[in-house]
């Protein structure tokens, strides 16, 4: 799966482009990553054309039978998942779906509770799934972008900064570090992402994400990583209010370098 989102939208973090700092060498732009993927998928790819040169893709090749792929389109809630959900019976009885509900499915409607109906905190969303997983949702009405990968690590997701500032994400590293050379890092397990709000960690939604710069022996940025800061503790949100603030809240964003 790829989706890529210009800077406006997909507001990745900075410090994703540190390791490139000061060159655009291997970076591409929206547009030469969708002529990427293109060649690379040419007939097995599903492809949502967004406003602006935005998209999402996905494929079925080279699809592991324990880690399937499924998308979904409602309501203009665009989602592509990847992995298996281990409680989907609880969850489709839960939401009120069919016992035919994808995983994609399930997400969105766990996205449309936090995003319409209660005062939900995010991380309470996806604590209530089991599974190995890593999916992306873009609302195409609000603009909300919404990222999360399960709490083991266990299905790959990267992501990454193209040329022009784009937010890259996938679970190709080698197709994110086409697209991003070296200004890309793995997500953080147990860790959501959304646009205005930053990151934040669902098992520990009261402790900042930090990125932690690695570098070579000659001092040289090589790298970035995300990890929960268990030192540092966020000042507590009062559980009340809109789903709207909840979803706009900005629990847990990870610090920005200049």
């Amino acid at each position: 799966m790829l989706a890529v989102f210009e800077k406006a939208i997909g507001k990745p973090p900075e410090e994703l482009k540190l390791p490139s700092m000061g060159t655009l060498e291997n970076m591409k732009s929206r547009q030469e990553i969708a002529k990427i993927i293109r060649s690379l998928w040419p007939e097995s790819m599903v492809m949502y054309n967004l406003p602006n040169g935005n998209f999402m893709a996905m494929s079925h090749e080279n699809e592991s039978p324990l880690q399937p792929r499924s998308n979904v389109v409602k309501d203009d809630i665009f989602c592509i998942f990847n992995g298996i959900l281990m409680n989907t019976p609880e969850l489709r009885r839960h939401y009120g779906l069919s016992r035919q509900a994808t995983e994609a499915m399930i997400v969105v409607e766990a996205y449309k509770v936090l995003r319409d109906r209660a005062p939900y905190p995010p991380d309470q969303i996806i604590k209530d799934l089991e599974g190995k997983f890593a999916f992306i949702i873009f609302d195409a009405t609000s603009g909300r972008l919404f990222l999360a990968r399960d709490r083991e690590g266990r299905v790959e997701l990267e992501w990454g900064m193209g040329s022009d500032g784009s937010l890259v994400c996938s679970n190709d590293p080698n197709l994110i570090r086409e697209a991003c050379g070296k200004s890309c890092a793995p997500f953080p397990p147990g860790c959501i992402f959304m646009n205005g709000s930053g990151l934040l960690s669902f098992d520990h939604p009261l402790h900042r994400v930090r990125a932690i710069v690695r570098e070579d022996d000659n001092g040289h940025i090589c790298g970035v990583i995300f990890q929960v800061d268990l030192y540092t503790r966020l000042p507590s949100i009062p559980r009340t209010g809109s789903a709207a603030n909840w979803a706009d809240a900005a629990v847990a964003e990870s610090e920005q370098r200049s």
